[in-house]
């Protein structure tokens, strides 16, 4: 239900940030990473609006695929949200909004809603609490409000806005007189040097009725197939899975395209707040901790005579030399060299993955599930060895494998074995044997991570050799 008094705050959490590969995958995109601070970009962006006097519970919309990954890092910072959406498939950010906007109109209430994409950094986050105060009598009376950066650089990978002269009805706002996106490098100057314009943060505030009033003009078709999405959705646990024929159904296209950018009476607030979108890896090297050479590090790297370069190892130890201007990001399965002046372009390398079959674009070797995750740490010719964590109270499905047989070595914890009816319990050094054909189930009934080690032995080996009897998580 809608609250009248409190702002809410409506977390958007698609996107898969190929720009940072290797470190960012499909799977795992960078608004799950902590890459600014000890928590990742999702849980720092739910954080900054915890503040239960102003902000109520926020609203958050992400991908199916990273639904149980959002349940565990907000399980982490200790936030219930309003609501959980899935999306069946991406559509942009105005029907995500359109969505959330939905949802706090089904009383009737005019909610103001505060749209966050959950992959930014902001370093000062009292000053954009103090941002959005500040735009809060402009958003109830009816005006859309966007959030402007001062620019620091010419940079071509940003929106940009023109700010007018300052509103005496609502202080520190501005009107909108208009919109460039993503504009080539001489004119990204012009506008830098003119001192007018701002860039577009992708952060905005506006009531709910109003939003869906201005989409509606503009957009009617994604309003439409939004309320088909809500009429059709499904309670899934703790998740509200939006119909998938009607979501899907709906146009794609940013708020900014579908309703600001035509919008009238629209205003933005300039803000400096350590504002950056962590586009690339040239702006996470900007945003990081230096040393006296200019080296942004992290992992095990030997540096020798290198200069402004962001240097990364998330698995095997690193040596550069002699090296100016440079990334280089190693994780277990990839690795990434580029010049900072071409960071913007390693989408280019994941579009070459995925034209080619590759599954480095996709997963890390850990892959997570809902109950824990599992890495696979050798394979050959019919063998494959992995090594499964499960979370305490957590169960794998109750399931059986056509093709492949599996043997279980518990090296922490105690194991629950559900294995054709039959139930053993196994503690650290102890294992057991599936044959193919049998009916098992895995299960952690301890208060500590179990650790196994799995051996699958057989003619076929693939994630798709899994025929599901019963499954807690609905899959």
């Amino acid at each position: 239900m809608a609250d009248m008094l409190r702002i809410h705050p409506v977390v958007l959490c698609g996107g898969s940030g190929t720009r940072l590969w290797p470190l960012s995958r499909a799977l795992y995109p960078k608004q799950l990473l902590a890459l600014a601070s000890e928590r990742t970009l999702f849980q720092d962006a739910v954080l900054r609006t915890a503040d239960g006097d102003r902000f109520a519970p926020p609203i958050v919309v992400g991908n199916e695929e990273h639904r149980f990954l959002l349940t565990e890092q907000l399980r982490e910072i200790g936030v219930q949200p309003d609501a959980l959406v899935v999306e069946p498939v991406g559509r942009n950010t105005a029907p995500a909004a359109a969505v959330a906007a939905l949802l706090l109109s089904r009383d009737g209430a005019d909610a103001q809603m505060l749209l966050m994409p959950a992959d930014h950094v902001i370093r000062d986050p009292q000053a954009f609490r103090d941002a959005v105060a500040r735009a809060l009598g402009a958003s109830r009376a009816g005006r859309l409000v966007s959030f402007g950066i001062a620019p620091t650089c010419p940079h071509t990978g940003y929106g940009y806005i023109h700010a007018g002269r300052a509103l005496a009805d609502f202080p520190g706002c501005h009107p909108i007189t208009r919109f460039v996106e993503k504009p080539d490098a001489a004119t990204t100057e012009a506008l830098v040097a003119s001192g007018e314009y701002l860039w577009n943060s992708g952060i905005f505030l506006f009531s709910a009725a109003r939003y869906l009033a201005e989409l509606e003009r503009r957009e009617p078709a994604i309003v439409e197939a939004c309320r088909r999405a809500l009429a059709t959705a499904k309670r899934d646990l703790s998740f509200l899975r939006l119909g998938v024929e009607a979501f899907t159904a709906s146009p794609s296209n940013s708020i900014d395209y579908a309703v600001m950018e035509h919008a009238v009476g629209s205003v933005v607030v300039p803000v400096r707040m350590g504002w950056s979108d962590v586009g690339s890896w040239s702006a996470l090297w900007e945003i990081s901790t230096k040393d006296g050479t200019g080296n942004a590090t992290q992992g095990s790297v030997v540096a020798v005579d290198v200069a402004n370069s962001l240097l990364r190892s998330d698995g095997p130890a690193i040596a550069a030399v002699g090296l100016r201007d440079v990334v280089l990001v190693a994780t277990k399965d990839a690795v990434l060299a580029v010049s900072r002046s071409r960071a913007e372009d390693v989408r280019e390398v994941v579009d070459q993955l995925r034209a080619r079959g590759g599954v480095e674009h996709v997963s890390h070797t850990v892959v997570h599930r809902p109950w824990g995750s599992y890495e696979t740490t050798d394979h050959g010719h019919r063998f494959r060895v992995k090594r499964l964590v499960v979370n305490p109270g957590q169960k794998l499905s109750l399931q059986m494998h056509h093709h492949r047989a599996e043997h279980w070595v518990v090296v922490q914890g105690t194991a629950k074995v559900e294995r054709d009816g039959e139930t053993i319990l196994l503690a650290e050094n102890e294992s057991a044997y599936i044959p193919i054909g049998t009916r098992h189930r895995l299960e952690n009934p301890g208060r500590i991570p179990l650790y196994l080690v799995e051996v699958q032995t057989g003619a076929y080996l693939e994630e798709d050799d899994i025929v599901r009897f019963d499954d807690v998580y609905g899959r």
